[in-house]
């Protein structure tokens, strides 16, 4: 279900959630600062300026950092300290990552700062705030994060631009000097003070941001997937009756299942074209692609729901290392590993590998006029002269081949770093990475099964899709036609993906929906 997402989020100390992060990265909502939040910073600093005026050494606050933590830093030397930390760390390569990316790590970081457990001095989080709120966006390249002590290299290019340096786009997205930028929104360069180099980078909010992002965009796609599935099945003259509800929840109780199913019999409610072969049908069984589909895009369901707890967990934490415990005790910690988000970044990626999978065989069938119960071959208007579908669908079994290999997890590998203090890592930004290509991929797998089912739906005529997935298919044809002699087709591919990825699909579905 489409959530209406607010056009101001406040920032409290505690109490961030998914919707908020959504609603500043990819709507720009506007935030504001809880003046308890400011107040809660000043108090805790005061403890952070004490341990850095005493003779023994904290680490983060009067030390060097990973593997260089034995040197004890002069305090004429710490502001250096911090200005190194962040220049050193901004180390990424390769191509720019998405703004809504940089904006949910950004705001994430935020939500931490606001915690009061890092120690930074409230003006660093007004600046970060400042930068959110202008749409200005620092440049985060695509490598450089092992996903261990935080997304080091990403979070440095953020902290790089609040020192006024490094590199960033403004809200139309413009590469322009970052001085320039600063200037223009009245927004002064941070002189960074003990330990705040480290509260900037240290934080698991890269992964966790794209897992947010991800888990939106999921629960639309599962959806699709439901509806495209029973496109098919009417496609395929098969039967709604394997979707009753008595068949699911009652002897099978996993709740994805029960409600991908019940969306499906719903979608085929008043089906012409199935009431049409009721009576007389021959065939026992439909093909599993069909017959099993709520079964997968249920399992589907199910693992969005654990990815969620643990993104509902991660959000409620506030991650940094050395963290100041309420009591004013400065300690280290692992909690910036990102094993538990990376875990399931990976695992959706494996759930999204087979809801493609299985969306393209309902596919294939529609094309094999061996399988497809008298639809011509390709769906072709004179097959052998035109082809059709055919190369439709081998763009999406090229996409399926890709998820398969962005389904091999990066969380079971580690690479040991900063000469072996940082000997285990959970590669978690590479997970994200890759999970954010796969669900991309999946919205392109389920357009070409909806381009296709909608043109097998329409050859089907007279008989006439149900009111569900003929209200898919009239919004279809708003943007591609429908049977016809072979014409472009890759405009017709990104026209039905796009949309998708509008929104307006699933909003044409919403009447038709279980909301179990």
């Amino acid at each position: 279900m489409t959530v209406k997402l607010s056009t101001t989020v406040t920032l409290q100390r505690f109490g961030a959630t998914a919707a908020d992060v959504i609603a500043v990265a990819r709507h720009d909502a506007r935030i504001e600062i809880s003046p308890e939040v400011l107040d809660e910073l000043a108090n805790v600093r005061a403890h952070i300026d004490a341990l850095a005026s005493s003779d023994t050494p904290v680490y983060g606050i009067s030390t060097g950092f990973g593997a260089l933590a034995t040197r004890h830093i002069a305090p004429e030397d710490r502001a250096k300290l911090q200005r190194s930390l962040i220049r050193s760390h901004a180390a990424g390569m390769g191509a720019p990552v998405e703004r809504e990316v940089v904006r949910a790590l950004m705001f994430l970081r935020a939500k931490t700062l606001a915690s009061g457990r890092t120690g930074v001095r409230p003006v660093v989080l007004q600046t970060m705030i400042d930068l959110l709120n202008a749409g200005i966006t620092p440049l985060v390249r695509e490598y450089g994060s092992l996903g261990c002590s935080g997304d080091l290299a990403p979070l440095s290019h953020c902290a790089l631009v609040l020192m006024g340096e490094g590199e960033a786009t403004d809200a139309q997205g413009n590469l322009r000097p970052v001085p320039e930028l600063l200037a223009e929104a009245g927004i002064n360069p941070v002189q960074l003070a003990e330990k705040e180099g480290l509260a900037l980078v240290n934080g698991t909010d890269g992964m966790l941001g794209q897992l947010l992002m991800a888990l939106a965009d999921l629960d639309e796609l599962a959806d699709i997937a439901d509806a495209t599935a029973a496109m098919s099945v009417e496609a395929q003259m098969g039967t709604d009756q394997v979707f009753r509800p008595e068949l699911h929840e009652p002897l099978r109780p996993h709740p994805g299942q029960a409600r991908s199913a019940a969306n499906m019999f719903a979608f085929l409610s008043d089906s012409p074209v199935v009431a049409s072969h009721k009576e007389g049908d021959g065939r026992v069984q439909d093909a599993y692609s069909l017959r099993c589909s709520p079964q997968v895009t249920g399992a589907v369901r199910d693992t969005i729901a654990h990815a969620r707890m643990v993104a509902t967990r991660e959000l409620a934490a506030a991650i940094d290392n050395p963290v100041v415990l309420p009591s004013g005790e400065v300690t280290s910690n692992g909690n910036f590993h990102g094993a538990p988000v990376a875990y399931v970044l990976d695992f959706l990626a494996i759930a999204v590998a087979d809801l493609g999978s299985i969306a393209e065989r309902r596919t294939d069938r529609m094309l094999d006029p061996a399988r497809s119960r008298e639809l011509p071959a390709f769906l072709a208007d004179d097959p052998g002269v035109d082809s059709g579908m055919m190369i439709a669908q081998y763009t999406q079994a090229g996409l399926v081949a890709e998820n398969k290999r962005l389904a091999v997890p990066a969380s079971v590998d580690s690479i040991p770093s900063s000469a072996m203090q940082e000997d285990h890592v959970s590669l978690g930004w590479h997970a994200a990475r890759k999970l954010r290509t796969a669900v991309a991929n999946l919205r392109r797998i389920l357009a070409v099964e909806m381009l296709i089912a909608g043109r097998a739906l329409d050859l089907r005529a007279p008989l006439q899709p149900g009111p569900a997935t003929g209200a898919v298919l009239e919004l279809l044809r708003t943007k591609v036609a429908g049977p016809g002699e072979d014409r472009f087709l890759s405009a017709e591919l990104e026209a039905a993906c796009e949309l998708l990825e509008s929104g307006a699909v699933h909003e044409a579905l919403q009447p038709y929906l279980s909301r179990g």
